[in-house]
């Protein structure tokens, strides 16, 4: 049994759980997935996931943490910051800057709080140029944490993150299979026992076929991916411009018993 009685997740497309598709079409993400995890013999355990994709790191701050400070949970996570560094011309440093203010108002208030470095893109064409600024956000991020007393979660250090089936064809969010392994590895970190490796090898596939066989060719990527993201985040806009968080209240964790049998058959076989 865990100690979380109530849980709230902030963030962008990360903690919203794109890609990670459920049978109706709505996304699950890990987010959901460490949510069913921490409600395992709980139930008065409830719920919230305020991530929208697309947010700037201000945007979460002006719009997220202040219902997640007014719900005051046991735990809140948060993922943020990533969509501003990798903008053109951003300061990473004024970034991790901005990021502080907000994990000090979390920790003030007595709230367990959970961060995310961002993922090692070493092995990811294209997106590689953009390896040095989340390395050095990533020791920003740490360092926070050291002074605040947040836990941490290093997406950087998962090497089971460096392989392509962790990761969907757009390069910037994760399949179902990179959002099990992260619900592990968090619930790991929250010393939070569930039975399942995050580590375990995958499952050996007819070909073994590296990054750039298994994406479409760098330059459809940046026409199709790349390109339209950047112009919206020079514009001030967001692929969450209209759109609701999916768990805006603090609520019980209630499953879909259509969609939970095939969860569960899913995550048993890794897919």
């Amino acid at each position: 049994m865990n100690g979380f009685e109530s849980y709230v997740a902030i963030g962008d497309s990360f903690t919203e759980g794109l890609n990670d598709h459920r049978p109706d079409g709505t996304f699950r993400g890990w987010a959901d997935r460490l949510a069913e995890i921490l409600a395992a013999g709980r139930p008065g355990f409830r719920y919230a996931n305020l991530a929208l994709r697309g947010k700037l790191l201000g945007e979460i701050w002006d719009e997220q943490l202040p219902v997640a400070l007014g719900i005051k949970p046991d735990l809140v996570t948060v993922c943020a910051g990533g969509n501003d560094i990798i903008v053109p011309g951003a300061d990473v440093d004024t970034v991790a800057e901005r990021f502080e203010q907000g994990i000090a108002e979390l920790r003030r208030a007595g709230i367990n709080v959970l961060i995310f470095t961002g993922p090692d893109t070493k092995q990811m064409s294209v997106m590689s140029i953009l390896r040095g600024k989340v390395g050095i956000y990533n020791a920003h991020l740490w360092a926070i944490a050291e002074r605040y007393g947040a836990r941490v979660v290093d997406l950087w250090a998962m090497d089971v993150l460096h392989h392509a089936r962790a990761w969907s064809d757009d390069r910037l969010h994760f399949t179902s299979e990179g959002h099990h392994r992260i619900a592990l590895r968090t619930a790991e970190v929250l010393g939070v026992h569930t039975g399942q490796d995050w580590r375990e090898p995958w499952p050996m596939t007819e070909e073994q076929v590296n990054w750039l066989t298994m994406r479409r060719s760098d330059l459809e990527w940046t026409k199709t991916h790349l390109l339209p993201w950047i112009r919206r985040q020079l514009r001030g806009q967001s692929m969450g411009d209209g759109l609701s968080p999916k768990r805006p209240h603090l609520s019980p964790l209630l499953e879909n018993p259509a969609s939970t049998v095939l969860d569960a058959a899913c995550d048993k076989a890794d897919c």
